[in-house]
């Protein structure tokens, strides 16, 4: 008998007993999420620092920001192909994350920089009402 059958089964019985969105709470633990990110807030400033190895197109990485919304989406690939594989813990692959911010932040106070593999983004707290989407361009800091 298929082992990856059975643990479909299962997975679908246990869907059926508890609900579809079961599992959504443990995403985070059977499936770590990618990118990794680190934020730090101050008064009026918040700063985010995202672990995105090997990220050789800073065009391939869509950083949008929304009130207080944080949204993240592109592909980490290390483009590492010979050998096989002893140990990965480096995840990789498309990703998409959606972060709620402490706080509203202004639209036109954004700055993001990428260096030695970690995307910097610092923002600025929003005083006022109006919002809307904004693109986030990423500056590449060389090598000093």
């Amino acid at each position: 008998m298929d082992p990856f059958k059975q643990m479909t089964d299962w997975r679908k019985n246990l869907d059926n007993f508890f609900g579809e969105n079961f599992w959504n709470e443990f995403d985070g633990i059977i499936k770590p999420t990618i990118p990794q990110i680190n934020m730090y807030q101050s008064e009026n400033e918040i700063m985010c620092i995202i672990n995105i190895p090997g990220l050789n197109d800073l065009k391939q990485l869509n950083i949008y920001v929304d009130y207080s919304t944080l949204e993240l989406s592109g592909t980490i690939d290390l483009q590492h192909v010979s050998g096989s594989v002893v140990k990965e813990e480096i995840l990789q692959g498309v990703f998409e994350r959606e972060i709620t911010l402490p706080f509203p932040v202004r639209a036109d106070k954004i700055k993001a920089t990428y260096k030695n593999g970690l995307v910097f983004i610092q923002l600025h707290r929003l005083i006022s009402d109006t919002s809307r989407r904004n693109k986030v361009n990423v500056l590449l800091l060389e090598d000093e």
